[in-house]
């Protein structure tokens, strides 16, 4: 009988239907829905999960019309700073920098023009706490080093926004003074140290940092009115902070290493670059902006990057062929990336940047419709001129757009939270605001010339007026007189 049931039991349990698994993630079919519904021209993806990869690939093609592959070589942008901090805190575990030394034990040469400088920490600029920022040292408008020696070396120009310690500021010089105080103790080139002690022992064969964007590198793209316009990346400096070229297929060991260090660190060490002080957002290279998320984001003029953890073990990283603007296409793309290993649907919606360069072509044509009724009705205008004076503080209005045009470095360096750059540097971020702006200004000044030629037309033909009317007079005088006589 114990048997039969035995026997029984199994048949059952053999044709039980097994739970069914949960479905892979499909992220070629939400990667490639992204490119087609936002323009995206390339981008390269690595997901993995623990210890396994899920995905590496690449979509679409650089600007040069070549397919963006897993083995592309792309710029990653300041998700360089994770990998500067990692260099750190290799030399912190073999007690060469404590991270709590001041700056200039390692860095004699570090002098900034505030005394106050003297107190910046290690620790201070891998958590961007050292006081230096954009508002009192704008990095980007000013000449650009071409060593990491020089990087330190033009700070002695630079003052502090805090006191060391205080608050955070997003600022690049901090970690090309970090990447220089791995040169000095490792007493190698930053470049080789990370080539040897980091991407070779995890296995990132294709990855280096440069100083400088590279001749040969792949174009990217800016984004004007709908299109995306091929463009190259400025000459700048980019050491230390935001340097390193790399792959998806690389990328993909960079984010199993941050479960363990993969041997490259330690996992205490990987937790502390993780963990941000008591009361901030921020840790080394890493940011927990988002409830339940450990990121960083990266922009060059041309292209863009994010990195990804999320508690349930997945990481991810997109790199975007598109470059720094009103939003952060790689950014947006591992958003919906993360959503979707999680088991959600996200929607597609088109980046900032598009959507206001669509308004600003709404203002274009505004701007084309007010000089046409400006110049059509300037007589109109000018006969209530009302002498020089009112007049000219009536043609001020119209010198709005072209005062806009003159200060808008100064007005974007407000929207992108006091990142100050060039007005070269604003056409790659946002080439559709300029074009408005010195449309604008050019209709303006097309009013102005009509309404000045209207007021100078209107004054001067009153007195021809005023000419014939007196010679009328004196004409009908004289014919009376003559009557008379």
């Amino acid at each position: 009988m114990t048997r039969l049931f035995l026997v029984l039991a199994a048949l059952l349990l053999g044709t039980a239907t097994p739970a069914a698994a949960a479905p892979a993630p499909d992220v070629d079919g939400y990667v490639r829905a992204y490119l087609d519904h936002t323009g995206l021209p390339g981008a390269a993806v690595a997901v993995t999960h623990g210890g396994d990869v899920v995905r590496v690939a690449g979509y679409g093609h650089d600007a040069a019309g070549a397919p963006i592959t897993a083995s592309t070589r792309l710029p990653i942008a300041s998700l360089s700073k994770s990998m500067t901090a990692f260099a750190v805190l290799q030399l912190a575990e073999a007690g060469r920098i404590g991270l709590d030394d001041p700056v200039t034990r390692h860095l004699p040469e570090f002098r900034l023009a505030d005394p106050r400088g003297a107190r910046i920490t290690v620790r201070m600029l891998l958590d961007q706490t050292s006081g230096m920022a954009d508002s009192a040292f704008p990095d980007l408008k000013l000449p650009q080093p071409h060593t990491l020696a020089g990087a330190v070396e033009r700070l002695r120009d630079a003052g502090l926004a805090d006191e060391p310690g205080a608050k955070f500021h997003y600022h690049n010089p901090n970690y090309e003074v970090a990447a220089r105080i791995v040169e000095v103790v490792a007493g190698q080139p930053f470049a080789e140290y990370l080539r040897t002690r980091l991407f070779g022992p995890l296995g990132m064969t294709s990855s280096s940092t440069v100083e400088e964007p590279p001749a040969d590198l792949s174009p990217g793209y800016v984004r004007a009115f709908g299109f995306a316009v091929p463009v190259t990346e400025p000459d700048w400096f980019t050491g230390g902070s935001h340097g390193v070229l790399s792959t998806a297929d690389d990328l993909a060991r960079w984010l199993v290493a941050q479960r363990d260090g993969s041997g490259a660190l330690s996992p205490s060490s990987v937790a502390l670059a993780h963990t941000p002080a008591p009361g901030r957002d921020y840790a080394f290279g890493w940011g927990t902006y988002r409830p339940g998320q450990l990121s960083h984001n990266g922009e060059w003029f041309s292209h863009t990057a994010a990195q990804i953890l999320l508690p349930d073990g997945y990481g991810i990283v997109v790199l975007a062929t598109t470059g720094l603007a009103l939003d952060n296409d790689a950014d947006t793309l591992a958003q919906g990336l993360a959503a979707l290993v999680q088991g959600g649907s996200p929607e597609l919606a088109l980046p900032a940047g598009v959507v206001a360069d669509r308004v600003l072509a709404g203002l274009m044509l505004l701007s084309l419709l007010l000089a046409v009724l400006g110049v059509v009705h300037a007589r109109r205008w000018a006969a209530r001129r009302g002498g020089w004076g009112p007049v000219t503080l009536r043609l001020l209005p119209c010198l709005l757009p072209g005062l806009v045009l003159v200060f808008l470095p100064d007005l974007m360096s407000v929207v992108f939270a006091g990142r100050q750059g060039t007005f070269g540097q604003i056409l790659h971020v946002w080439p559709g605001v300029v074009a408005w702006l010195g449309f604008a200004t050019l209709c303006a000044l097309v009013v102005v010339i009509a309404r000045v030629r209207a007021v100078v037309s209107g004054t001067t033909r009153p007195r021809r007026e005023e000419s014939g009317e007196t010679t009328g007079v004196v004409a009908w005088g004289s014919a009376n007189r003559r009557s008379g006589s």
